[in-house]
């Protein structure tokens, strides 16, 4: 019985990590994304994971890095009017985005040695948990993959490389809130309840209209068309297949993209709303219902956002809570799916 209540405490004391580090790389995402909106992604020209902690702190500091900025084609063809103190309210949003990921890495790597040591972790699971670890350093070198994009010939970032970016931060952000709520809910059977495919379908429908609008964003789609439910004048306006080959409307086609996550909102609500129907005829664990309860509230409150942030040309704030509001979307899709994974 002791050995019982040990395993318990030290896995709610992982679990509990695993969330803090949830939290940290939740805020870095929203962080990124206020980033973006700010036109502050590109103000760091280099990249040194090790040896970038500190800030510049001199005058001579601030105008070596500002030199540098000048160099890039965002100061060339955007922001040539700025100088060196306009140059500072753009640096410190991003120098604050990737500082934070180096204390995710921190907050992540100390205590997960401590534990290992401490046997918390078994050798076993050592494979799980260094995997987010490397998914970690990977997210940050994926980061800067996508910032060098804007530092050569066009002053914006692409934005394959955005969503590309956006993706990772959401799975290595899912892998760790799944460990954190099988260590916090132990599976008591191997009987998966029937909905957990259902469940399964609609984070992965979900996941698709949240990675269509990094498209949105990568591409600024969100500034044009700034009506609904219509676009202008039309349900699907000219141009929306313009470019060839076909493909290329679906990533490059600004018309397209934002008719693309117009479609997928409107299909995911609807979606969630019959599942939120349906699931209150259906026999399901205690622990799910108060989570489809707050997937349909979330889902509301991320459609009035989305609309009202279209309708206003997606001013910052608006902007940020709609990413805000997805990750908590994301959030209890990930709860419901993991609790009717083992009923």
């Amino acid at each position: 019985m002791n050995n019982t209540n040990t395993t318990l405490s030290q896995n709610y004391t992982v679990a509990i990590w695993l969330l803090i580090c949830c939290a940290l790389v939740f805020t870095m995402v929203i962080l990124g994304g206020v980033t973006r909106l700010t036109g502050s992604g590109l103000s760091m020209t280099d990249w040194r994971p090790l040896m970038g902690w500190l800030p510049p702190f001199s005058d001579a500091q601030w105008q070596h890095v500002f030199t540098l900025y000048q160099q890039t084609p965002e100061f060339l063809n955007i922001n040539s009017h700025m100088d060196v103190f306009a140059f500072k309210n753009i640096f410190w949003l991003e120098y604050l985005h990737r500082l934070l990921g180096r204390i995710v890495g921190i907050v992540f790597l100390v205590p997960f040695i401590l534990f290992l040591v401490k046997g918390y972790i078994k050798p076993a699971e050592w494979p799980k948990y260094s995997l987010m670890f490397i998914l970690g350093g990977l997210q940050g070198a994926l980061g800067w993959y996508m910032v060098k994009s804007g530092l050569i010939n066009n002053p914006y970032v692409s934005q394959y490389r955005l969503s590309a970016h956006l993706s990772g931060a959401f799975l290595v952000y899912a892998y760790m809130f799944w460990v954190a709520m099988s260590l916090l809910f132990p599976a008591s059977s191997e009987q998966r309840h029937p909905w957990y495919r259902k469940s399964i379908a609609l984070t992965v429908l979900t996941s698709v209209t949240i990675v269509s609008g990094g498209f949105v964003a990568g591409l600024k789609a969100g500034k044009i068309y700034n009506t609904f439910p219509l676009m202008g004048d039309h349900w699907i306006p000219p141009g929306t297949l313009a470019l060839e080959p076909l493909w290329r409307n679906f990533f490059e086609n600004m018309t397209t993209v934002q008719l693309d996550h117009r479609v997928l909102a409107i299909l995911t609500f609807t979606v969630i709303i019959g599942f939120w129907i349906k699931a209150r005829k259906v026999d399901l664990p205690r622990r799910s219902l108060p989570a489809i309860n707050a997937l349909l509230h979330t889902a509301i409150l991320q459609v009035v956002l989305g609309i009202s942030a279209l309708l206003m040309s997606v001013p910052i704030l608006l902007g940020s809570l709609h990413q805000v509001v997805a990750m908590i979307l994301f959030t209890i899709l990930l709860y419901i799916m993991h609790s009717l994974r083992r009923v």
